[in-house]
């Protein structure tokens, strides 16, 4: 799997073909982005029969839709708590079940047939690095319960069996989750679109818009073109266009890294084969090419050259897994995600025959997929679920004041988690010890049980008290005094 991250120029070079927009061109549908989103649009509407062209400024997956682990599962970036409390229990599930859908169109096409290379593997494990077992509980039944979803919950022991390390508690594990190679699923999802019919235009960006009227125009270096409906699913890259509409989103680069091959110790350090990401949303990794390990840490609100976090990613690997010791980060990727406000993504309708699907943040593989799907049968079927997202407005990001704001929040979320987890560890140590002294204690006591006690040494021994006479058995028992209540004379 390695090498879709490490030979990026190779990746590139399967594409020399790039078809650049130059000519007049009618479609039914015009899709701005080709990353995963715009790709399944294309694709779900290619397959419904609809004439679709994308747009792609530079080319196929060139930022975070090429540069994410693969990690393929239901939910949102905003927790489900959070999301029943904003739109209420009914709407959440219905929501809920829309992500579980767009898992599975993901499943359906990362196949070896249609994706040579893939890697698919099953089972994500979510742990937390704090004591969480009670509200672990609670969260294992609405998920099973509410939610249709398999999961199990993993005691703390559990957990360190498949992970030699002290900074996980509880987990939970999603079974019927899984991970692709995600450069190769964002290219196979191309190929496919373009099986499918769809035409995809790469170093094309668009100039201008004009939504207006039935017919949109559409506007590029060197050439036009006219669709009835318009998608805009390039992110935080629309550009001058659409600048009102990437404000809405937090830039935020996620950042990842891989080892230099670790021979065999790993698989005794990391014995879980999926992928695992901690609770706080803080680490990421998995074994990747058959003893490396990627793994996805820093995150900034600005763009910096990826090898600049390797002595990041490679001090993080040292404090979770410290019994890998010290390792080499070989190679490093990463891209931007737009994140909204509100922690859910943008998907829906702003005008006629405007659309937007964007702002999925680090969910982006389940939710892309389920925006795709949503979006094509809205403008061919009808289909009117999109408008579960309608409680989620669009909301200035805050411009370079949101960004400092990010990144001072992300900051603190970080040394949070991080001092919970201390917290929590120094709590174990301690119930530890306070076991082991408990046993010492008892193991003691019983030890002076088998014999006399012996006063320690310089200590007199206190006599005995002297035996009470036995009283006779022929003595009465003497007379209640007369004040006695309730004895009748």
């Amino acid at each position: 799997m390695s090498e879709t991250y490490t030979s990026v120029s190779q990746e590139e070079a399967g594409f020399r073909d790039r078809t650049r927009l130059s000519f007049e061109l009618d479609a039914d549908i015009c899709v701005i982005g080709a990353g995963l989103a715009g790709l399944t649009i294309a694709l779900e509407a290619a397959r419904l029969g609809a004439s679709v062209a994308v747009l792609e400024g530079r080319h196929v997956g060139w930022n975070a839709s090429g540069n994410q682990l693969g990690t393929v599962m239901p939910g949102f970036a905003l927790p489900l708590t959070e999301l029943i409390e904003r739109i209420g229990f009914e709407d959440a599930r219905e929501l809920w079940r829309l992500s579980k859908e767009g898992a599975e169109f993901v499943r359906a096409n990362a196949t070896e047939e249609n994706m040579p290379g893939i890697a698919r593997s099953e089972g994500v494990l979510e742990v937390s690095n704090v004591d969480a077992g009670d509200r672990l509980i609670s969260r294992l039944q609405m998920l099973n319960e509410d939610f249709d979803t398999e999961v199990e919950g993993w005691q703390v022991d559990r957990v360190r069996e498949v992970l030699k390390t002290d900074r996980y508690f509880h987990g939970v594990y999603y079974p019927k989750a899984f991970q692709v190679d995600g450069r190769k699923y964002v290219h196979g999802l191309a190929g496919l679109a373009r099986r499918a019919g769809a035409r995809i235009f790469e170093d094309t960006p668009v100039v201008s818009i004009d939504h207006s009227g039935i017919r949109k125009r559409i506007v590029t270096p060197s050439a036009r073109l006219r669709a009835t409906h318009i998608v805009l699913a390039g992110n935080i890259h629309l550009g001058a266009p659409l600048r009102r509409l990437s404000e809405t989103l937090l830039p935020v680069w996620r950042y990842a890294g891989i080892t230099a091959p670790l021979g065999e110790r790993v698989h005794e350090i990391i014995a879980f084969k999926g992928s695992v990401m901690d609770s706080d949303g803080v680490d990421h990794f998995r074994i990747v090419d058959g003893d490396r390990l990627m793994w996805e840490s820093p995150e900034t609100t600005w763009a910096a050259g990826p090898q600049r976090f390797a002595g990041a990613v490679r001090r993080r690997i040292r404090t979770i897994l410290p019994a890998l010791g010290n390792v080499e980060v070989t190679d490093m990727f990463g891209g931007a995600t737009g994140q909204t406000v509100h922690g859910m993504p943008q998907i829906g309708q702003l005008r006629k025959g405007l659309w937007v699907a964007s702002g999925f943040g680090r969910q982006g593989m389940n939710t892309s997929a389920m925006a795709g799907q949503m979006i094509a049968r809205s403008i061919l079927w009808g289909d009117e679920r999109w408008r579960l997202f309608s409680p989620f407005e669009l909301v200035w990001a805050g411009g370079a004041t949101g960004r400092v704001a990010g990144q001072l929040v992300g900051i603190w979320g970080r040394a949070s988690s991080a001092a919970a987890g201390s917290l929590a560890r120094y709590r174990e140590r301690a119930r530890v010890k306070n076991r082991e002294r408990e046993a010492r204690l008892a193991e003691a006591n019983r030890a002076a049980g088998t014999g006399p006690r012996r006063p320690p040494p310089g200590v007199r021994p206190r006599p005995a008290p002297a035996p009470k006479p036995a009283v006779e058995a022929a003595d009465p028992p003497s007379e209640p005094a007369s004040h006695d209540v309730g004895v009748s004379r």
